[in-house]
């Protein structure tokens, strides 16, 4: 777990993969849960419990609890994210589009204070990724 949570705290991009959901899902959110104060945003959490899209993952961030309104309109949404310390956990990345894996690309270029987690069964893909086996 400490091997995780340094990778998280000093990396961008962290997944989790293996073939079972339950346990990629508890430890995303364990490490989530652990590091919340190490980010002035805060951690926001995504579930994808089916294929999302850019606004669809952007709708889902406006959702989160306890997270401010996000702006409208998915390059509004980018903006405004660029400009957070914020820890962003994707579980069920397997269920991104192509379109959303690029978005998210971009935006980490953008952002920064941006740090992402991802659960799903195979990496996301990017170029600083970590990748935790299961």
């Amino acid at each position: 777990m400490s091997r995780l949570l340094t990778a998280v705290r000093r990396g961008r991009v962290l997944t989790v993969t293996g073939r079972f959901q339950e346990p990629r899902s508890l430890l995303v959110r364990e490490i989530a849960r652990r590091l919340a104060s190490n980010f002035y945003d805060g951690v926001a959490v995504v579930d994808l419990d089916r294929a999302f899209g850019v606004r669809d993952l952007t709708a889902a961030l406006g959702c989160v609890p306890g997270m401010p309104l996000l702006p409208c309109g998915t390059a509004n949404a980018a903006s405004w994210l660029a400009e957070r310390d914020m820890l962003l956990v994707l579980d069920g990345s397997d269920r991104l589009t192509p379109a959303a894996v690029h978005w998210l690309g971009d935006l980490l270029c953008r952002a920064p204070g941006l740090r992402l987690l991802a659960a799903g069964r195979h990496p996301l893909a990017f170029e600083e990724e970590r990748v935790h086996r299961l």
